[in-house]
């Protein structure tokens, strides 16, 4: 009988480090719901003095074993947001959560470099981000409007998001330690933050200036992922279909404007599925085709 070929070494890598991963998160997560759980019975000082230890600890781990360095920062990262979490808790400052989200990123800045895995780049981006769209929030009347005014405060937040992709972004992979997944996390994230924000003009009582400059921003970043030296096919996946999605429903507010007094809405429905069908189908097809193309000359496969 054939026996079953073995993995690849890379593969018992990656299984490895995925499941070393897991078990960091989970237990960043358990040493939180423990803390809660024995919220009265510790006492201040001794959750501050938990949570600190467990964050030096993690840093400890990482800094003198390698083969555990990427599983210990993540550790470090979740006990880093839970110390500052339990501080604003425990004495109220009044601060924004932008705040606390932004301290945790920069704070974390030194751990990710040292680490240089995607285990923590990755979720580094996910708590930039979030602090970005918090800050956006907080400096729009903490409401989701699409006030003209309002637009320096969205191009700051998009222009700061675009910042933290262009940080995880390939050519800072070797520098940084950055890998693929980070970026993709953080292209993903900031996709979505400008097409909620275009969709939201859209669909005011009139148009906003926040569609078009979100429909701009997205076909730009589209063509600066076309080029061989920055395409990714998970990321210009994602901005392929915030862009499909912001023009698809672009046609349906013009469709259903244009016939007020009438016409015939199944007409028009039908029209915008046949447009919708045949811009995805356009995407995906040059998409497959871009991720087929040949390698440049000298870049590393």
């Amino acid at each position: 009988m054939q026996t079953p070929s073995p993995l690849s070494p890379a593969s018992d890598r990656r299984a490895l480090l995925g499941l070393s991963a897991a078990a960091a998160g989970l237990t960043g997560f358990g040493l939180v719901l423990w803390i809660a759980a024995n919220w009265d019975a510790l006492g201040r000082s001794g959750q501050f003095a938990l949570l600190q230890a467990g964050v030096v600890g993690a840093c400890a781990l990482a800094w003198r074993l390698r083969a555990a360095r990427p599983a210990a920062g993540l550790l470090a990262l979740l006990g880093i947001g839970g110390l500052f979490a339990y501080f604003g808790q425990t004495y109220q400052t009044g601060a924004d959560a932008w705040q606390l989200f932004a301290l945790w990123a920069g704070l974390a800045v030194p751990l990710a470099l040292g680490v240089r895995s995607d285990v923590v780049w990755a979720p580094w981006g996910l708590v930039a981000l979030t602090g970005v769209v918090l800050w956006v929030q907080a400096h729009t009347g903490h409401q989701w409007r699409s006030d003209p005014a309002d637009l320096p405060v969205y191009l700051i937040g998009w222009t700061l998001a675009a910042a933290v992709c262009a940080l995880t972004s390939p050519p800072f992979h070797a520098r940084l330690g950055t890998g693929p997944w980070a970026f993709r996390g953080s292209v993903t994230l900031t996709v979505v933050m400008v097409s909620a924000a275009a969709l939201w003009g859209l669909f005011d009582r009139t148009v906003s200036v926040h569609y078009l400059v979100g429909l701009g921003l997205l076909a730009g970043a589209a063509a600066l992922l076309y080029w061989p030296g920055s395409f990714d096919v998970f990321a210009l996946s994602a901005v392929a279909l915030g862009l499909d999605t912001l023009l698809v429903a672009g046609l349906a507010r013009l469709l259903f404007d244009w016939e007020r007094g009438g016409g015939d809405p199944i007409g028009r429905l039908l029209l915008l599925g046949v447009c919708a069908a045949g811009l995805l189908a356009f995407s995906v097809s040059r998409i497959l085709k871009l991720a087929r193309r040949p390698a440049p000359a000298g870049a590393s496969a």
